[in-house]
């Protein structure tokens, strides 16, 4: 429990890197945590993930990697443990809560998978651990299309985890996986696209995240218009409004609305103009009642 702890808080500052000790005020040197020696992530955008990594789904079926990139939606990819005492329980819920704020479904437009770093975690644990995680979504109303929960040997986890850059250890003195806390979003042909960091994650930064992986495919004008006026800021690992994009966007809009304000005055216009056509104070005026003659 109190690795965990540890864990989730030195994995939700900014960068992501494994928190080292600070300096005290007697002058300690500054050295690792031991629990996070070798516990790290190193970004590897547009990284292909191995498609012929071997996992056993939930249902104890045999599949690969590449199964779930179907070149049409993105991925939303979680490395946790089932038995993991805090920090997994704690990436899960925050993406789940996340989730439930972003327009896109699980099982329409994207797809999540969850891989295991224990080997010893079975099919059993996997439906067990999906049941929790989907009961939360109440979107699904119980389905589980979309969410793949998959476990496999240590052979065919590490090929993903070094893929991604995902560098995790085993504690054999607290019997837990020291790991980092992030979420990683890929795009529909299985790259890598984006990082998330941290036990919180912003809806905005998902779903920008999930439109960034998707490469265009399938993305509404206003879509488009959102990936326009944000961009992913490296540095605070989030999305962040580019004022001179959203300045073009406004300049764009209204140069928009002004070509159309003339196009209907010069159209107007030419109406007016036209031979034996009634100029606008007649057509005004024989829009009025005639006068009443009757009594005449």
């Amino acid at each position: 429990m109190a690795l965990g702890l540890c864990l989730a808080l030195a994995t939700s500052v900014g960068d992501a890197r494994a928190q080292a000790w600070r300096d005290q005020a007697e002058g300690m040197p500054n050295t690792p945590a031991p629990e996070l020696t070798g516990v790290d992530i190193v970004e590897h955008l547009k990284a292909p993930l191995p498609a012929d990594a071997a996992f056993r789904d939930a249902e104890g079926k045999s599949v690969h990697l590449g199964d779930y990139f179907d070149h049409k939606r993105p991925t939303l990819l979680v490395f946790a443990y089932h038995t993991c005492p805090m920090l997994c329980s704690l990436v899960l819920d925050a993406t789940v809560r996340s989730l439930n704020e972003v327009s896109w479904t699980v099982g329409h437009e994207f797809d999540v998978v969850s891989i295991s770093i224990d080997p010893s975690d079975t099919p059993e644990t996997a439906t067990r651990k999906r049941a929790q995680v989907v009961a939360s979504y109440p979107r699904a109303a119980g389905s589980t299309a979309g969410w793949h929960f998959l476990v496999g040997d240590e052979k065919n986890i590490r090929k993903v985890t070094d893929a991604v850059g995902f560098e995790y250890r085993y504690d054999a003195r607290q019997k837990q996986y020291a790991h980092p806390a992030a979420i990683y979003l890929l795009t529909p042909e299985g790259h890598v696209a984006r990082y998330l960091y941290g036990i919180q994650y912003d809806p905005k930064d998902v779903r920008l995240g999930l439109i960034e992986a998707s490469e265009g495919r399938s993305v509404s004008t206003t879509d488009r218009i959102l990936m326009f006026c944000y961009h992913y800021d490296p540095q605070g690992k989030h999305y962040s409004i580019v004022a001179m994009n959203v300045m073009r966007l406004g300049g764009v809009v209204t140069l928009g609305t002004l070509g159309t304000f003339l196009t209907i005055m010069w159209a107007r216009e030419r109406v007016r103009r036209k031979p034996g056509a009634p100029r606008l104070g007649n057509a005004n005026a024989n829009l009025r009642e005639p006068p009443n003659t009757s009594a005449v």
